[in-house]
């Protein structure tokens, strides 16, 4: 199975790359199930249901979230009609929406993606790793699940490698999100688990973390907000990760970073073909 997951959707510039390139990514290459994280889409903070429905019909299976989820007021209300939005699982039970689901693929097969965050320098949410097991357990790889994506949304890269290392072999890809840069260290982990510790952003690299330059620059040095973060709006890259996955057991047998447009080293998967 083919897999791809493209890390934070940062306002106009990435929501226009992402709606504008993975229509002709999904078909050119023959992707079985796509995941975005989708946090950041609204000027920076949260996501509208448009904005979510417009990334569904780009070829998005899933979207994913994690600290900026409830930024958008409406998303309270909205989460709980749209079943391909999922929320950090590790929210306190009786939250709206939900943090994992088990999806169907393009090719027929079942895809349990699971959304958590993590807890270090974050919002002090119940345990990633109690909410990852109890989720793993009722859904296993290779038994009711043929693929299983998780996004750790967190900012320590010790907790996400913690969590690739825990779900190692029953999941077919940890991939690690919120910090907006792309990692180097795409790996298969010892029982098969694909791992990458930050997909990075879909969003204007000449920025800081997506955002116009100045008032970041201005807080550090002053420690004074003087207005507020605004997307950058220059050329996009799309960044994620992709995966190939053996039919029969569900884990890895090959990943890759993606890099398409914007300022970044472009990088495609080679076992695309393409």
């Amino acid at each position: 199975m083919r897999l791809l997951f493209l890390g934070d959707l940062v306002g106009r510039a990435g929501r226009t790359i992402v709606i504008e390139r993975l229509p002709e990514l999904v078909e050119r290459n023959r992707l079985d199930f796509v995941v975005v994280n989708g946090e950041n889409a609204a000027a920076g903070f949260g996501i509208t249901e448009q904005i979510l429905q417009d990334v569904l019909d780009a070829g998005a299976d899933v979207v994913t979230t994690g600290n900026h989820v409830w930024d958008q007021r409406d998303t309270l209300v909205y989460i709980e009609r749209q079943d391909r939005l999922l929320r950090p699982a590790n929210y306190p039970v009786g939250s709206p929406g939900r943090g994992a689901h088990l999806f169907r693929a393009r090719n027929g097969a079942n895809v349990l993606v699971a959304n958590v965050m993590g807890r270090v320098y974050m919002d002090a949410l119940d345990d990633p790793f109690a909410a990852i097991d109890r989720i793993l357990d009722e859904c296993p790889l290779g038994q009711v699940a043929d693929a299983i994506i998780i996004d750790m949304h967190a900012e320590a890269t010790s907790e996400k490698q913690a969590m690739g290392h825990f779900c190692d072999g029953r999941a077919s890809l940890v991939v690690g999100t919120h910090t907006h840069t792309p990692t180097a260290d795409h790996q298969i982990l010892d029982g098969g688990t694909a791992y990458l510790s930050d997909a990075g952003m879909c969003g204007d690299y000449n920025s800081v973390l997506g955002m116009e330059k100045d008032e970041p620059v201005s807080r550090f040095m002053r420690k004074i907000p003087g207005g507020r973060f605004t997307p950058s709006m220059g050329p996009a890259t799309l960044c994620g990760v992709a995966v190939e996955t053996d039919d029969a057991t569900g884990l890895a047998t090959a990943v890759s970073p993606v890099r398409l447009g914007g300022r970044l080293e472009q990088v495609m998967p080679s076992f695309w073909g393409s």
